[in-house]
């Protein structure tokens, strides 16, 4: 979404009046409760705040010309990638494989088997529609950032139930335990 953004794509920029600023800052903070204690360095009660409309139905949160937050068609508020990197710790993770890093860079969408596979690293407290960090193996800061379509534990589900489907459609008779043979996926 932010690779090809540019300041011509900001249609306008308005500075929020008290009420708002005070119920996009109570938004923040229960969406993400390990800001608590840096919540006001970041969003100063007395420094104004500016809301960005971008294109796409993108809102940008400013404190000092500097993106702190955006969210998506009144969404929950998503912190940006450089936030994220200053406080690495504000969002639930799940961690892709190397496999994984050169698509997700590119944009593309993150399967289930980027996060199931022996280097991905799936939190089982992640609920369906939750923003998350998008963790890359072997590296120290989040590549993206996303938001979950599915829960952790459907993800598995799912996965679990793909197995048993192939391993029951490629079992033969008489040999002991099962083949399981994936070609292409």
């Amino acid at each position: 979404m932010f690779k090809k953004f540019s300041y011509e794509d900001v249609s306008a920029q308005n500075q929020v009046k008290a009420s708002v600023q005070r119920k996009i800052r109570q938004s923040i903070a229960e969406e993400y409760p390990g800001l608590e204690p840096v919540l006001e360095d970041l969003l100063p009660k007395k420094s104004p705040l500016i809301v960005a409309k971008c294109q796409n139905h993108l809102n940008l949160v400013l404190v000092n010309n500097v993106p702190l937050f955006f969210n998506i068609r009144d969404g929950p508020y998503m912190p940006t990638l450089r936030l994220l990197h200053q406080y690495p710790n504000i969002m639930k993770k799940l961690q892709v494989d190397r496999g994984a890093i050169k698509f997700v860079l590119a944009g593309a969408n993150i399967m289930c088997p980027g996060l199931t596979s022996p280097g991905g690293v799936l939190d089982e407290e992640v609920d369906a529609e939750t923003p998350v960090a998008i963790m890359a193996e072997g590296k120290q800061h989040a590549l993206a950032i996303g938001f979950t379509k599915m829960s952790a534990k459907d993800i598995w589900s799912d996965l679990i139930e793909e197995l048993q489907r192939l391993t029951a459609v490629l079992s033969f008779p008489g040999v002991t335990g099962n083949l399981l043979y994936l070609l292409h996926l």
